[in-house]
């Protein structure tokens, strides 16, 4: 009995400390918000784009007009996609998860964004954040 104990405490500490793979409905979900939003940038909908965001990042980017020049400014690709694709999803914690998005920019480039969303109280995932950088694969 206490064998078992020592190796369920084991086996919950290692769980706690490493990501894991996100279910198939948090996944589905998740994309669906980042798709949404990456269609609402597309039909040049910021209103419909900035819904997406979740507290922190509106608490930052207190209005549309800010949310949007910061998107023009540094997130381009995002903004403006010619294609993109899902890679690797991992959750983290339970109530939050990691997408990676590959993308096609407007300039034809590869990048590869990672975006990060947290469940809402209200049941919604909404993104918390997109770290974006340039991908080495060639495009197709």
């Amino acid at each position: 009995m206490r064998r078992r104990l020592i190796a369920t405490l084991a086996a919950l500490a290692i769980a706690a400390g490493a990501p894991a793979v996100a279910g198939d409905a948090e996944v589905s979900a998740a994309q669906g918000t980042i798709e949404s939003q990456l269609r609402a940038f597309q039909s040049d909908d910021g209103a419909l784009a900035y819904s997406f965001a979740a507290p922190n990042v509106k608490s930052i980017f207190p209005t549309l007009e800010a949310f949007m020049g910061m998107v023009d400014t540094g997130y381009m690709p995002v903004r403006k996609p010619q294609h993109f694709s899902f890679g690797k999803a991992e959750e983290r914690a339970g109530d939050e998860i990691w997408q990676q998005v590959h993308l096609v920019g407007p300039d034809g480039k590869d990048y590869e964004a990672l975006y990060t969303l947290r469940l809402q109280p209200d049941g919604v995932w909404r993104i918390t954040g997109v770290s974006l950088r340039a991908s080495n694969a060639l495009s197709t």
